[in-house]
């Protein structure tokens, strides 16, 4: 991977967001949920994350995440993904999520 500079950095936005829903996402092509986050004062945002092999649904409700909120919407069959949920993807490639050590607001940058 070439290097990149600190001002390359500082153009993504990181911010931590608390998962407020899920739904599943049958129409995806990979195992995928639908995820609703709130990134506090940046609003609510919505994600498709491929992230149902390591999580149910209802231990997701509430988790903070760290998310890349300035890409532009993609779209996934017929959803717009807004935000870009981050994860560290195993051998298996299973998605394990990125997720602060301690409570921290919503909308909060990553530096």
């Amino acid at each position: 991977m070439p290097t990149i500079s600190w001002q390359d950095f500082e153009k993504v936005d990181l911010r931590a967001g608390t998962i407020l829903e899920v739904n599943d996402f049958p129409q995806a092509t990979k195992a995928a949920y639908q995820l609703t986050i709130d990134f506090g004062e940046l609003g609510i945002r919505k994600s498709s994350a491929q992230i149902t092999d390591l999580y149910d649904k209802q231990e997701l409700i509430g988790k903070q995440v760290i998310a890349i909120l300035n890409f532009p919407p993609k779209q996934i069959a017929n959803f717009f993904s807004e935000c870009l949920v981050l994860g560290v993807y195993t051998d298996k490639k299973e998605v394990v999520l990125l997720t602060p050590d301690r409570k921290v607001g919503n909308g909060w940058k990553i530096g």
